[in-house]
């Protein structure tokens, strides 16, 4: 773990897991293509999200509290975000505040 602000962060989070990189935008599907399953990309991406947890911890770990963030382009074009948390608004903001940070340490370096 490393020290940010007070904060610690573990050190397998790893910030080329969570933006497209050139080696792997020629197979990243396009969510806005015609006749795209958005429930297979959203899928996709929480398989590639337990396959990056079991990498990193192997299969000794549980998980817990889980917060869904998707950017959403509706059939009139209109872009939004759903956010979808199985837990108390305060518990979820305070989730969201230390990814927040902790994407900003991992891109300080």
């Amino acid at each position: 773990m490393s020290p940010v602000d007070g904060m610690m962060f573990p050190s397998f989070l790893d910030w080329k897991g969570v933006m497209p990189d050139a080696e792997h935008d020629d197979i990243e599907p396009d969510a806005t293509a015609p006749g795209t399953d958005g429930r297979t990309r959203l899928m996709q991406e929480v398989a590639e999200q337990m396959d990056a947890i079991e990498a990193d911890l192997g299969r000794d770990f549980q998980i817990g509290r889980v917060i869904t963030i998707v950017e959403v382009t509706g059939p009139d074009g209109n872009v939004g975000i759903r956010v979808r948390a199985g837990q108390y608004p305060w518990v979820s903001l305070g989730m969201l505040d230390w990814a927040k940070k902790s994407l900003e340490a991992q891109m300080a370096g």
